[in-house]
């Protein structure tokens, strides 16, 4: 039996790495560990991790031998270093998704997703030095091989919210007015975006002077200055969705708006009307 379960872990494995690589490769929302990094590699980044799994993925499925046995190591070692990295991103942002699935992986990270990734480790490494592929453990298989699959599939679907979010998604559909959105999890993303990255430079605080919600989008007004001359940043947010959208517009600052850090400026979430309204937007 134990034989059969570590038969059954390369084509686990592979599926699991496949659909990370491709929800990865179409999510740009800079998940997980990707938002360590400077906003201008995240993509970058997040394409490269989604070629490794890829790559490690046909890797697990066709090589036999010790080929595979690089395959599985290399494998163990990508769940070992980001079982680190998800417990350093924990550390430093605990309301930040792993991005194990892209755009799915909103959830903060947690006990779950930690052992999920730790259990993905023990199955690489559980799996070096078998002689045949994973394809060669499907070409002839067991009613036990059925049934261990089963059951590990079951443990991982425990150990998985996004499977959570995708129930919520198909099921109970919400109109983007009404969905639920904390406004701190629009600020993360705003600052994940490259709009944050070009408009950055102008702002007199990383904090909003304001932020309000109206309908599919949340708006945050900074304080900045353009030229010498006194100017609000006003952002808008999508609501929800795998690549929400972010704009900007900078319009003249009105004259008896408070800066922020002033002790008359408005604390964040008060629903103050920005003086000008966004014009010009852009992504």
């Amino acid at each position: 039996m134990i034989e059969t379960i570590r038969e059954i872990q390369a084509p686990l494995l592979a599926a699991v790495l496949l659909l990370g690589a491709l929800a990865k490769a179409v999510d740009r929302t800079a998940q997980g560990p990707a938002a360590l990094l400077p906003a201008r590699v995240r993509r970058p980044f997040s394409l490269a991790h989604a070629g490794v799994e890829a790559a490690l993925a046909v890797a697990l499925l066709v090589l036999a031998g010790p080929f595979n046995d690089l395959a599985r190591g290399a494998t163990a070692v990508l769940f070992a270093v980001g079982l680190a990295t998800l417990y350093q991103l924990r550390k430093r942002d605990p309301e930040m998704g792993c991005g194990c699935f892209g755009g799915l992986s909103t959830e903060p990270v947690g006990w779950r997703s930690m052992t999920r990734c730790g259990l993905f480790t023990a199955a690489a490494a559980g799996a070096v030095g078998l002689p045949g592929s994973g394809l060669a453990a499907l070409s002839d298989p067991t009613p036990w091989h059925g049934v261990a699959l089963l059951a590990e599939a079951a443990v991982i679907a425990v150990l998985s919210p996004e499977l959570g979010e995708i129930a919520t998604r198909l099921r109970h559909p919400v109109p983007c007015e009404l969905r639920e959105a904390p406004p701190r999890r629009s600020l993360r993303r705003l600052r994940l975006s490259p709009s944050w990255s070009a408009h950055r430079p102008l702002l007199a605080s990383t904090e909003p002077v304001d932020m309000w919600r109206h309908g599919c989008w949340w708006f945050a007004r900074f304080a900045g200055e353009r030229e010498g001359r006194a100017v609000d940043v006003v952002f808008a947010v999508e609501v929800g969705g795998l690549r929400p959208a972010v704009r900007a517009a900078v319009t003249d600052a009105y004259e008896d708006a408070p800066r922020a850090g002033s002790e008359d400026a408005p604390p964040v979430g008060t629903g103050a009307a920005c003086p000008n309204a966004p014009s010009d937007a852009s992504r």
